[in-house]
Formats: structure tokens, C-alpha cells, sequence
């Protein structure tokens, strides 16, 4: 933690204004990544499936004709409607996932920071020591 600090014990500007910008391209990065990445979510054996992207947006739904009682079309109906919504489910867990693995790090980072006070310290992605580091003393 040495490094961010200089002599007269001020924090250097010029290092804690670089490890905010590499953040910020470290995070925007992840956004994009999750924007790109899409998760299938499915229910009743595949008759119905679900796509979300990492952002957790409906991107299609696929309903399987073998989904369809054509003797019972109010009973279908229901069941579709359940199969829908429990792959739409499962397709949002994957998304959740998905988003702590991306952006988790950055969450970490962030309460990291929060008992150091700044950030730009142990606990950010690229900027310090890992992420289970301890801080420091809080004391004076």
C-alpha cells in the first residue's frame, strides 16, 4: 500500500486516477462481454427453451409442438405457460451466474475498497494485492 502514498503521507493522484481508468476499462470490458454472451435456460425435458443474454434480456423462446395437447388447448395452454416461465427461470440463473463471474471482481473490489476508504487499493482487479488481503489497520 506503500506505493500510493508519498512522503508527506498524501496519496499520489497520478496512481490512484490510473487504477480508476484501468477499472473502468476493466469493467466496461465485462459489460461488453455480458452483452455478448447469451444463456439457455429449459424446462419439461427441452420442450421448452429460453435464451437471455448476459444482461439478463429475453432473446428468444422456443416452444417444442410436442408442447401441445391439441384434445386439451386450455390445459396446453397452462402448461406452456408454466414451462415457459420455469425456463425463463433457469435461463435468469444462468445470467446471475454468469454476471457474478464477470462482475463479481469488481463487487469484491468495491467493499475492498470500502474499509480502505479509496480505491485504487488491495482488493481491486489489477490494482493491488489480491482480493482477500486484508486492508490494514483502520486505526489513526
Amino acid at each position: 500500500m506503500g506505493q500510493n502514498v508519498d512522503p508527506s503521507g498524501q496519496l499520489d493522484m497520478q496512481q490512484l486516477l490510473a487504477a480508476a481508468q484501468q477499472m473502468q476499462s476493466q469493467l466496461m470490458t465485462a459489460q461488453q462481454e455480458l452483452a455478448e454472451t447469451e444463456v439457455e435456460g429449459s424446462a419439461g425435458g427441452g420442450l421448452v427453451t429460453v435464451v437471455v443474454n448476459g444482461q439478463g434480456e429475453l432473446v428468444d423462446v422456443t416452444i417444442s409442438a410436442a408442447a401441445i395437447d391439441p384434445a386439451d388447448l386450455e390445459e396446453s395452454a397452462q402448461t406452456i405457460a408454466d414451462l415457459v416461465l420455469a425456463a425463463v427461470r433457469d435461463a435468469y440463473d444462468a445470467a446471475s451466474d454468469l454476471q457474478q463471474e464477470k462482475m463479481g471482481p469488481f463487487a469484491a473490489g468495491i467493499g475492498g475498497a470500502g474499509e480502505a476508504g479509496l480505491p485504487g487499493f488491495p482488493g481491486l482487479p489489477g490494482a493491488g494485492g489480491p482480493p482477500d488481503e486484508p486492508a490494514g489497520p483502520a486505526g489513526p
